[in-house]
C-alpha cells in the first residue's frame, strides 16, 4: 500500500487525475472478441476500460491482461507507439482501473489483443489484491469480502447474475398468470405469518416497539380481503434466530395468494411454476444436488405428514403423551428443551422424514397444533390442509388453504398465545377484524429462493446463494 500511495501522489505530481469522473467506452471486451473479423478489418479505433489482473513487462513492450464484466482482453503497449505516455504505465498495478485506446489485432499465439495508442487511469487501486486472489477459496474471506470473491472467481459472478434471473422468471411467469405484484410492510406494530422470533426496533416518531416482519403473509390477506384475486410479493424476511446450512436471518421469500382456490389448487400451480423455472434456468429437468440426481418433472410425489411419520415411529404421534414424544426425541438426538410440544413432533418429522426425501415430493396435511392459519381438514379435525414440497432433504416451499373463519382463527391465535414460551405477545386485531369483512375461500403460498437457488445450482449452504451473508462481526 505504501508503494501504492507513492504512485498515487507521482500521478498528482504530473497533474493527472487518479480518480476521474468517466470514460467513453466503444466496445467491452466481449463484443471486440465477437466483432473481431470487422474491427480488425476495418482497423477501427476501440475505446475499452477494465481492471488490470496480470502485467508482464518486456523491456520496450508490456503486455497486461484487462478484465471487465464481460470478459477478459489482452492490451499490448509500445514504447514506440505511446512515447512519453508509455512510462505512465509503469505508475499503474494489478487492481487499477484504466481505459486504453487502440487497434485490434491477433497475435502469433492467436489471442486478439488491443495495441494500445493511448491510456489513461480510471481508478487508483490503493490496497493490492490478497496473495493467491485468482485461487481464492477460503470461505471465510470470501464471505466476508465477497468483492474479492467477485473479482477472484469470475464464475460466483455469472452464479449470482442466474439467482437474479431465477427472481425475473418468477415474476413472469405469474405475471403472465394474471397475478398482480403488491408491496408490504417491512416495519410491523405486530409480526405474523409464522412462529420466529422477531429483530425489535423502536418507531421514534409513533412512539411505539415495531418489528421488522417474519412473513408478508397477514397483510397479502388484507388484500384478498380488499378485492383483489391473484397477488404475490417477492420480499426480504427477517427471522431473529439461528444460522446454519439452511437459515439466514435475512433472506428472501415468494408468497402468492390466490383466491376461489385450496391447497389443491396451490400443488398445480406449484408444479408448474417450478417446471418452467427448472427449464428456463437450468436448462434441462435434471438437477444435481451434492451427490444426488433426480428429475424435476411433474407430478411430483406426495405423502401425508402424519401417516409417515408414524410408521417411522411405530406408534400414533396424536395418541402419544409428552412423555413419550421427549423419549423418542432424546434418542433421535433432537433438542426438546424449551419448545412447544407441536414443535417437538415437526422436529421428530424433519429429522426422521424429510432429511431422507430426495425427489420432490409434497408432503401433504400437517398437524394442526403446528399450523394456526391453515383450515382444517376436511376429513380429519386433527389435521389441517397444509402442504410443504421438499427435494434433497429441503424444505422449498409451504402452501395453505387458508383459514378465513374469523372465530377460529382468533381461537388458533389464542391457543398458540397461551403455549408459547417466546414469540408473538398480542393478537393481531387488525387482522381479525379484515377477516370479519370476509375473506373468499383462499390458497396460500411461501416459497423460499434462497433455498430454490440451493436446489437449482447445486450450491451445498445458503451462504453461498447470498451475495452478503449475516456473519459475526471481525474483531
Amino acid at each position: 500500500m505504501e508503494e501504492r500511495l507513492k504512485k498515487l501522489e507521482k500521478l498528482k505530481e504530473q497533474g493527472i487525475e487518479p480518480y476521474p469522473y468517466g470514460f467513453t467506452r466503444t466496445h467491452n471486451f466481449r463484443t471486440i472478441k465477437d466483432d473481431f473479423e470487422d474491427l480488425s478489418q476495418t482497423e477501427k479505433k476501440v475505446m475499452s476500460c477494465g481492471r488490470i489482473f496480470t502485467i508482464r513487462g518486456h523491456g520496450k513492450t508490456i503486455f497486461a491482461t484487462l478484465g471487465d464484466e464481460s470478459d477478459k482482453m489482452q492490451i499490448y503497449l509500445r514504447q514506440d507507439k505511446l512515447g512519453e505516455r508509455f512510462n505512465l504505465f509503469k505508475l499503474f498495478d494489478i487492481g487499477d482501473f484504466i481505459g486504453v485506446k487502440g487497434s485490434v489485432f491477433r497475435t502469433k499465439t492467436g489471442e486478439i489483443t488491443i495495441l494500445v495508442e493511448d491510456l489513461t487511469i480510471l481508478c487508483k487501486a490503493l490496497r493490492p489484491l490478497p496473495e493467491k486472489w485468482h485461487g481464492l477459496k477460503d470461505v471465510e474471506i470470501r464471505y466476508r469480502k465477497r468483492c474479492l470473491d467477485l473479482i477472484a472467481n469470475p464464475e460466483i459472478r455469472e452464479f449470482f447474475k442466474e439467482r437474479t434471473k431465477v427472481i425475473t422468471l418468477v415474476r413472469e411467469y405469474l405475471d403472465e398468470h394474471d397475478f398482480i405484484e403488491m408491496e408490504t410492510p417491512i416495519l410491523q406494530p405486530i409480526y405474523g405469518g409464522g412462529e420466529a422470533r422477531p429483530f425489535e426496533t423502536y418507531y421514534n416518531a409513533l412512539e411505539q416497539d415495531m418489528y421488522l416482519r417474519i412473513a408478508d403473509e397477514l397483510y397479502l390477506k388484507r388484500l384478498i380481503v380488499g378485492g383483489y384475486e391473484k397477488v404475490y410479493e417477492v420480499c426480504r424476511d427477517f427471522r431473529n434466530e439461528g444460522v446454519d446450512r439452511l437459515h439466514n436471518p435475512e433472506f428472501t421469500m415468494l408468497e402468492v395468494y390466490q383466491a376461489y382456490t385450496d391447497y389443491n389448487g396451490i400443488m398445480e400451480l406449484v408444479e408448474s411454476l417450478l417446471e418452467f423455472l427448472v427449464e428456463r434456468a437450468v436448462g434441462s429437468h435434471t438437477l444435481t444436488f451434492v451427490d444426488k440426481e433426480v428429475e424435476f418433472q411433474r407430478p411430483f410425489k406426495r405423502i401425508e405428514y402424519i401417516a409417515t411419520l408414524n410408521g417411522k415411529l411405530g406408534f400414533d404421534v396424536f395418541s402419544a403423551d409428552e412423555k413419550k414424544i421427549d423419549e423418542v426425541c432424546e434418542a433421535s438426538g433432537i433438542d426438546h428443551k424449551m419448545i412447544t410440544h407441536g414443535a417437538k413432533i415437526d422436529k421428530l418429522f424433519t429429522e426422521l422424514v424429510q432429511r431422507h426425501i430426495i425427489e420432490p415430493t409434497f408432503v401433504i396435511d400437517h398437524p394442526k397444533i403446528i399450523s394456526p392459519l391453515a383450515k382444517t381438514h376436511r376429513n380429519d379435525e386433527r389435521c389441517v390442509e397444509r402442504f410443504e414440497l421438499v427435494v434433497f432433504g429441503v424444505e422449498i416451499a409451504n402452501a395453505f388453504s387458508e383459514l378465513n373463519d374469523p372465530i377460529e382463527q382468533r381461537k388458533r391465535f389464542e391457543d398458540q398465545l397461551a403455549r408459547r414460551e417466546a414469540g408473538i405477545s398480542e393478537i393481531d386485531e387488525d387482522f381479525i377484524e379484515a377477516l370479519e369483512y370476509g375473506m373468499p375461500p383462499t390458497g396460500g403460498l411461501g416459497i423460499g429462493i434462497d433455498r430454490l437457488c440451493m436446489v437449482l445450482f447445486n450450491q451445498p449452504s445458503i451462504r453461498d446463494v447470498i451475495l452478503f451473508p449475516q456473519l459475526r462481526k471481525e474483531k
